[in-house]
């Protein structure tokens, strides 16, 4: 069997499209038992229209990268500067099937890479406490600085870790 060719590019607008189909086919499975799927849906809609991934890449400093698996999308990250020397690592997701792969490491090291070279000092996440996700920004050095709820309206909430990483 051939190895994947594995590859990460940045993204811009005309990939918001791939960017929403990663977030819609990873969403569901990533929060199924942890959300309901009213805040699944209405998390994505918030999080990721077209309009704010726009707004995002064109006028907040995001940083959108592509991680391809045979040139086709499957996963990417998404960060920027938040205060200071501070990034933040605002998303990251690989789909279902291509998880354990590497790829969501990779995505990891360019958000690291490039926020290091814009003299960041540390970087920061949000994860959902009960998310399988924090077990991997454990191992890749990340420590909770807090435990945090955000309300984030409809009467929903992120009940999250904040988690930091100091960029060396």
């Amino acid at each position: 069997m051939e190895t994947p060719t594995v590859r990460l590019r940045q993204a811009g607008s005309s990939d918001i499209p791939a960017i929403q189909h990663i977030a819609s086919l990873t969403w569901p499975v990533a929060y199924c038992e942890i959300l309901t799927p009213g805040q699944v849906g209405y998390m994505l809609s918030k999080m990721y229209s077209a309009e704010v991934l726009q707004r995002q890449m064109s006028r907040e400093g995001h940083q959108f990268w592509l991680g391809l698996v045979n040139d086709t999308p499957a996963g990417f990250a998404g960060f920027s500067p938040v205060e200071g020397l501070v990034w933040k690592l605002n998303k990251l997701y690989v789909l279902p099937g291509t998880q354990k792969t590497g790829l969501g490491k990779l995505l990891l090291q360019k958000t690291e890479e490039i926020a290091k070279d814009h003299g960041a000092l540390m970087l920061k996440l949000q994860v959902n406490r009960n998310n399988n996700a924090y077990t991997f920004y454990h191992k890749h050095g990340f420590t909770v600085a807090e435990e945090k709820d955000f309300d984030i309206g409809n009467g929903f909430w992120m009940e999250d870790y904040v988690m930091v990483k100091k960029i060396l």
